[in-house]
């Protein structure tokens, strides 16, 4: 929505009037959403893949994990044997710090695979869509700022004048001698024909249609 100076709200427009621009404006619109959500689910896929590498890491995580319990356990159960229960203990509390290290190592595996699916999920949904996002969206905004701004001037054909005027100074000359040989001067004079011939090709590239 946009504020004119009288105060009163102004509808925004988001697309143009021709059908054809209009048509191609949905449809791009309509390519953008279905671009975003392939490259998302194809970003999710990948991660998915990803994660399944840590599946190595998770076996060894709870196998040493396991072990090293198991053997912590057989240690305490011989620590009890009267006069010799520390010297047999001391190689199972050895064995089990050892497998601590195994689980340990699955488990440090398994945090650099998640950090990598993380990252190269990202990486494969991210740039993709900025890339896309980035070109198509700033075209799709300029005509919306424009087309909202200018139709809030067209309230009667009095108000061609002043799309006339700009498209004096933005349209390409060989399109305004196609108009008229001295378009200068049968703008000052108020030539309506002039007028609105020239109106209609400012009114165009903003997507508008003439009252």
């Amino acid at each position: 929505m946009t504020v004119n100076r009288a105060g009163t709200m102004s509808r925004m427009k988001l697309y143009a009037d021709g059908p054809a621009r209009r048509t191609r404006q949905m449809l791009g619109d309509v390519l953008l959403v279905l671009w975003v959500a392939l490259w998302i689910r194809l970003a999710q896929v990948v991660h998915d893949a990803t994660l399944a590498l840590a599946t190595p890491g998770h076996k060894i995580e709870a196998a040493g994990g396991g072990l090293a319990d198991r053997l912590r356990d057989a240690g305490s159960a011989v620590g009890d044997v009267p006069l010799v229960g520390d010297q047999v203990r001391s190689p199972f509390d050895g064995a089990g710090r050892a497998a601590d290290q195994i689980a340990a190592a699955g488990a440090s595996q398994v945090a650099a695979v998640e950090h990598l699916a993380h990252w190269l999920g990202l990486a494969v949904g991210a740039l993709p869509i900025l890339l896309v996002v980035l070109v198509y969206l700033p075209l799709r905004w300029r005509f919306v700022r424009e087309a909202s701004a200018g139709q809030r001037f067209i309230d009667s054909s009095a108000d061609l004048d002043l799309f006339a005027l700009r498209a004096m100074s933005r349209q390409p000359m060989h399109r305004i001698a196609r108009i008229s040989a001295d378009p200068v001067r049968a703008w000052r004079e108020g030539d309506p024909d002039v007028v609105r011939a020239l109106a209609v090709l400012e009114l165009k590239e903003a997507g508008l249609t003439p009252p």
